[in-house]
């Protein structure tokens, strides 16, 4: 059983049963209990969960993890996540790019498309697109968040509803196993929203770290994407959703 399926699967016990154990996540998974450790310090990086002595229970939903550390978690994987989405925009395209660690790594991925209109939320997807010397970027106005520099509010809401763009690039904190996409600031939520009413296409890109991600306020539900973009198997209930709803998978 490879690492990544073993997380899936803890993080599933956890939420069917609020708190387990070292000793039983051993039994479960017949590992030894210093695996079992290193999964679950793994996975409280990510605030999927909360450790105590002995165990785990589901992560606050009321705190995301400090950008620092949300900008290095799984990389990688968010890079590829990127460069597989990316793959699915044409030159001359207008899209939205909301606020999180994946979708910038979706505006790195850009920089060689030419011709793009880009209106974004977040400053540090503005500042990477700024290398692109084809792309016309607009920032939307607002409050600037200072933990991860992006742009919330009101005012932000009535600016993104000003326009009708081609694609919409949305991160999200997390998934839960119904479907619901979750985050942890309402202002920001409104955003997205609007993005998503504003998009032609919606293009949700999630890698493994936000499956089972416990965030207070709901976004949406993933069936309301056209594209989804991850690194990770999902479970059959998501799988469900996705082929129901005519939503493509893209698997990296």
């Amino acid at each position: 059983m490879n690492q990544t399926y073993r997380h899936s699967q803890i993080l599933q016990l956890i939420q069917e049963r609020n708190f387990v154990s070292i000793d039983e996540l051993v039994e479960h998974f017949k590992v030894t209990p210093q695996t079992i450790r290193r999964d679950l310090n793994t996975l409280a990086k990510t605030n999927a969960i909360t450790r105590h002595h002995g165990g785990a229970c589901l992560g606050l939903s009321t705190v995301n993890t400090e950008y620092s550390k949300r900008k290095v978690t799984n990389q990688q994987a968010k890079n590829n996540i990127a460069k597989k989405l990316v793959q699915l925009i044409p030159d001359n395209s207008s899209l939205f790019i909301n606020i999180g660690t994946t979708t910038e790594a979706v505006a790195q991925a850009l920089l060689h498309h030419k011709n793009l209109k880009v209106v974004t939320n977040n400053i540090h997807v503005a500042s990477i697109l700024s290398e692109n010397e084809s792309c016309s970027i607009i920032v939307a106005g607002g409050e600037v968040r200072n933990n991860d520099g992006g742009i919330i509010g009101e005012s932000t809401v009535e600016f993104i509803d000003q326009f009708q763009m081609d694609f919409g690039i949305i991160g999200i904190s997390g998934i839960d196993d119904n479907g619901s996409l979750l985050d942890y600031d309402y202002r920001e939520v409104k955003v997205s929203r609007s993005i998503i009413r504003n998009s032609r296409q919606v293009l949700l890109a999630a890698d493994q770290t936000k499956f089972g991600r416990n965030a207070m306020i709901r976004l949406g539900n993933i069936n309301e994407a056209h594209h989804f973009f991850t690194d990770f198997d999902p479970s059959k209930n998501i799988k469900t959703l996705l082929e129901t709803n005519g939503v493509q998978l893209h698997k990296t």
